[in-house]
């Protein structure tokens, strides 16, 4: 059993010859097509390659650490949800990861966006995508984030707080305008995942509690306002979730507190939202349902409470990031450093460094998340040996990938290559230590793809550019 040391998962209770999941791998070379991007591939030089375009290309022109988005398999994930949930409105969620150009990518193929912030709003707007296909989160929004919501016209706003419907009566009343609105409701379902990413819960910050009666308060409220429109209710119940048992839960518990609007209101509530939250596999240990075996299992579990209840089925949104984009993007980084360490117990650990780190994907370390990773500049046929992937940063937890099967002669200079890392990488980067953030490269469609920068690498000088202190040298960074 693994234990969490208070202190960070650094310090956790785990075996030396790594986790049980985890076994020697029969091929070291192999990538599992569970884990990566539909064009990914080993080429007959044994390096790694997105649809035919190597990894070392494209470290030599775009540098690294680098972020590589396969387009195709993109477009091809959200085709799949589109199509899965037709009569529903799948609504893609930016804060995974987002630019104007996938903003763009997203319209193009049919579904809506969902954003959390001023930032990712502005960013949706800019990408050409259509306000009224466009749902604005957050448990704070300020007074200008929801000025520019009204003003465009987004299709919702999912509103978390009596103090929000407040601004907003207040907003719309001084400017005419109106408001669509959801209620984010907690439908106190305990989703299997970590205490971090579990959001239906009710200790935590977000949305109306169905249990303690302020769910209906917060929908009366919205119903009876003259300038609020209340078109439903929200749900999420967390992420990286891997069965449809909690939203069996949540749309239990949500279905009836629709029925329990009628019967108050005498008005039938038109939409239900169940969230996101769908799993991918960063690892050979996760087995996440198919999008098809999804939609099913969400169309029976919805149909049925509707009719137990009496109730039209409500139109249904769901919000699908992770599941979108997670997989799309490979994570490319250099080893600088090989080092093994003697343990207590006898055993060895292989300690590969390598040019990134928490700042580019803060996952592990903020809750001990797994993720797999290959050696992409070549093939080996030496004996694999467990090793510990690690960054660069002043942290004992900065862990990349904490167990791995690696060659034993992985060296300086190689390329690591980590998939899954579309989701919550970029989108959550920073610049611990004064690290600029990793660019991230598309790499495009048909039979010779181009490849082009979705967002630049950070340089030394966009760092300083910030800081508005005396130069008192004129040293250069190289």
């Amino acid at each position: 059993m693994t234990h969490m040391h208070v202190a960070g998962s650094v310090h956790a209770d785990v075996a030396a010859a790594g986790p049980q999941w985890l076994t020697l791998p029969d091929d070291v070379n192999a990538l599992d097509p569970a884990l990566w991007s539909g064009s990914a591939g080993r080429g007959h030089d044994g390096i790694v390659d997105v649809a035919g375009v190597s990894v070392t290309d494209l470290l030599a022109e775009y540098g690294s650490p680098l972020y590589v988005l396969d387009e195709a398999d993109f477009r091809q994930r959200a085709r799949t949800f589109r199509d899965a949930f037709a009569g529903w409105d799948v609504y893609y969620a930016g804060k995974a990861f987002l630019t104007r150009t996938v903003a763009s990518w997203i319209d193009e193929e049919g579904l809506c966006l969902d954003t959390c912030t001023g930032g990712e709003l502005i960013t949706a707007l800019q990408g050409g995508m259509d306000p009224a296909r466009i749902g604005l989160h957050g448990n704070n929004k300020s007074i200008d984030e929801l000025k520019l919501a009204l003003s465009v016209g987004v299709g919702r706003i999912i509103v978390d707080s009596l103090d929000e419907i407040t601004r907003i009566e207040k907003l719309c009343r001084e400017t005419g305008w109106h408001a669509r609105v959801m209620v984010r409701v907690t439908a106190g379902v305990e989703a299997h995942t970590h205490e971090y990413i579990a959001t239906a819960h009710e200790d935590q910050k977000f949305g109306f509690s169905i249990t303690n009666g302020a769910a209906m308060v917060a929908m009366v409220r919205c119903h009876t306002s003259d300038v609020i429109d209340l078109q439903g209710i929200h749900s999420h119940i967390g992420s990286q979730i891997f069965d449809t048992a909690g939203f069996e839960v949540a749309a239990r518990r949500t279905m009836k507190l629709l029925e329990q609007f009628r019967q108050a209101t005498g008005t039938a509530l038109p939409e239900l939202d169940l969230g996101g939250g769908f799993g991918i596999a960063y690892t050979n240990q996760d087995s996440p349902a198919t999008v098809e075996s999804l939609a099913a299992s969400l169309r029976e579990i919805v149909t049925l409470e509707a009719r137990g209840r009496g109730l039209e089925v409500p139109h249904i949104s769901l919000e699908p990031g992770r599941a979108i984009v997670g997989p799309t993007t490979m994570a490319l980084y250099t080893v600088g450093t090989v080092k093994p360490v003697d343990l207590d117990t006898g055993a060895q650990r292989i300690y590969v460094s390598v040019d990134g780190g928490m700042s580019d994907n803060i996952r592990p370390a903020l809750y001990a998340a797994e993720y797999s990773a290959v050696i992409a500049n070549r093939a080996s046929t030496v004996t694999p040996v467990l090793c510990r992937i690690v960054g660069k940063h002043c942290e004992a937890g900065d862990i990349l990938v904490r167990d791995v099967y690696l060659p034993g002669d992985v060296s300086p200079g190689d390329v690591i290559a980590v998939p899954g890392a579309g989701a919550y990488s970029r989108s959550m980067a920073s610049n611990y230590n004064h690290v600029p953030r990793p660019a991230v490269v598309r790499v495009g469609i048909g039979d010779h793809p181009d490849t082009s920068v979705l967002l630049r690498r950070e340089s030394i000088d966009d760092l300083l550019s910030l800081d508005p202190g005396p130069v008192t040298s004129e040293v250069q960074w190289p």
